[in-house]
């Protein structure tokens, strides 16, 4: 029997050989490498407190960092005009606010390269009549999806240059929610062009996989509001919160919705309460694919909730470290591209799939 690396792409894959499908899949791969990377550079901006280091929006110039001591002089100047640096910051030296400009001019540095980077392949694969039409488009879209993200990052940014010391928490978990759609989409498409063969037969689980894949994202939005309101470095204790399973503090005044996201309290509930469910739907996945062709993907779901789990608890009583913090993230990522791939394995033969 052949070995499944050397099987043909899926019909209707959008590529023209079996050669052009795994180059791009994996060009599209790199670049789900280069959007993970980017979301966990946004996450160091949060931490270090550098989103807002950086006061004017420009797509093109910005590319270029302050160039001498009159530059730096002129940013700083800028910086000093927002709320954060009055009530926060106030009294930083140049030296000090050269290192949290640097986080964030990374940041959005990342963001332009990953842009050039998806832009230049996609050219290419178009030109050299690497792809259909519909795989084109559907490329297209994701190019689109990433300029719409940069708009969205200064639209987040923008909130807390007037009437705010930080962005607002809405704003963040829409950032957030818009790249990690990205970044799943991508890795999609990269597993629909991949010369694999799925675990068939699994299809009556796709709806169990799509639900699990589902709540790692709900979970995700929920760790961006812990994220926007800098809940994890308070109730630092585990598994009661300061003795109480739910906490003081939940409800600020009469009870209503923005409750769920405006207290601390309420997002660290929240997001411990999601990491229980999203903990018991692994287990339960897994022992409804058991002894099926799903099961070595279903493992590595559940073995990657089980240490993104732990990975939290130590999180938060270590009081959100940076490096922590920023691995924990990471490990959402994991848990979301392994719930994904587990779906991905159970949707339609490749025989069937269509683009």
């Amino acid at each position: 029997m052949a070995s499944s690396s050397l099987s043909p792409p899926p019909q209707n894959s959008g590529a023209s050989s079996p050669a052009a499908a795994r180059r791009i899949a994996l060009w599209l791969l790199v670049m789900c490498a280069l959007v993970a990377a980017m979301v966990i550079v946004g996450g160091a901006t949060r931490l270090t407190d550098s989103g807002l280091s950086i006061t004017e929006w420009r797509p093109v110039t910005g590319a270029v960092p302050p160039l001498s001591e009159a530059a730096w002089h002129e940013e700083f100047a800028k910086y000093k005009t927002i709320p954060e640096y009055e009530e926060v910051n106030y009294g930083m030296s140049l030296e000090q606010f050269k290192a949290i400009y640097w986080w964030e001019w990374g940041h959005r540095f990342l963001g332009r390269l990953i842009g050039f980077a998806f832009f230049a392949p996609f050219v290419f694969f178009i030109v050299t009549k690497q792809t259909t039409r519909r795989l084109a488009l559907k490329l297209f879209g994701l190019l689109m999806l990433g300029g719409l993200q940069g708009a969205l990052g200064w639209w987040m940014v923008s909130s807390g240059l007037a009437d705010r010391v930080d962005v607002s928490q809405y704003r963040l978990a829409a950032h957030l929610a818009l790249a990690v759609i990205v970044l799943a989409l991508m890795f999609w498409l990269a597993l629909d062009l991949w010369p694999a063969d799925k675990a068939r037969g699994t299809r009556a689980l796709f709806p169990a996989a799509a639900l699990l894949a589902a709540g790692v994202f709900a979970q995700m939005m929920l760790g961006a509001f812990v994220a926007g309101l800098r809940a994890g470095r308070t109730f630092n204790t585990w598994p009661l919160m300061d003795g109480k399973f739910f906490p003081d503090g939940y409800f600020a005044g009469a009870p209503g919705l923005n409750d769920l996201f405006e207290t601390i309290a309420a997002v660290q509930f929240n997001h411990r309460i999601g990491a229980y469910l999203v903990g018991a739907g692994a287990v339960w996945f897994y022992l409804a694919a058991r002894k099926t062709a799903a099961e070595p993907r279903v493992r590595l779901v559940l073995a990657a909730v089980g240490l993104q789990i732990v990975l939290g608890i130590w999180t938060l009583l270590a009081a959100t470290p940076i490096a922590l913090g920023l691995l924990h993230q990471a490990g959402a990522l994991g848990v979301l591209a392994a719930a994904l791939y587990a779906a991905h394995g159970t949707a339609l033969t490749r025989q069937q799939t269509r683009y």
